[in-house]
C-alpha cells in the first residue's frame, strides 16, 4: 500500500502560482533596474524507477551551474551572462533574458537524494534521482458495474 501524503493546504495555490509565473514571466520583471528575471523551464517524470528532472540550460556552461539537495529540496542555480557586445539602444529585438537564476522543486517522499546523478549534454541538464519502490504509484483497477 502506498504512503499517504501529509495535507498541505496552500499545495494548490503554490502550483498556480508557479504555473501563472512561467506563462506570463514579464509580470515578475525588476522594474528597478529593468532586468528581467531568468527562467529555466523544467520537467519532472518517473522512468525506470527513477525521479527524473529535466532543466533547459541552452547557452550555458556546465561550469555556471549548481545543483544541490538539502533535504527534500532539489535546487538548480545558474548564471547566464550577458557579454555586452552590444549596447542596449542598437537592439531591434532582445528576448533572451540574462542574469542569475534559480529554481526549487521539493521532491516527492522515497527519492534516494544520497544516489542523485546528473549529466549536462546539448544545453540541458538532467538530473536523475533513484526511488523507492513503494514511492513509485501504482495502477488501481477500475470495476464498473453491469447494467
Amino acid at each position: 500500500m502506498g504512503a499517504l501524503m501529509p495535507w498541505k493546504p496552500f499545495r494548490e495555490l503554490e502550483r498556480w502560482a508557479r504555473d501563472f509565473e512561467l506563462r506570463f514571466p514579464r509580470l515578475f520583471e525588476d522594474f528597478e533596474n529593468g532586468e528581467e528575471q531568468l527562467t529555466v523551464p523544467v520537467e519532472s517524470f518517473v522512468k525506470d524507477g527513477n525521479l527524473i528532472v529535466r532543466a533547459d540550460v541552452p547557452g550555458l556552461d556546465p561550469k555556471d551551474l549548481e545543483l544541490s539537495v538539502l533535504g527534500n529540496v532539489l535546487t538548480i542555480k545558474g548564471e547566464r551572462k550577458d557579454k555586452k557586445e552590444v549596447k542596449k539602444e542598437h537592439y531591434f529585438r532582445r528576448e533572451i533574458s540574462y542574469g542569475a537564476f534559480e529554481r526549487r522543486m521539493t521532491l516527492p517522499e522515497g527519492v534516494e537524494t544520497d544516489k542523485v546523478k546528473a549529466k549536462f549534454e546539448n544545453g540541458v541538464v538532467e538530473i536523475s534521482i533513484p526511488m523507492a519502490k513503494e514511492a513509485v504509484a501504482k495502477k488501481i483497477p477500475l470495476e464498473a458495474e453491469k447494467h
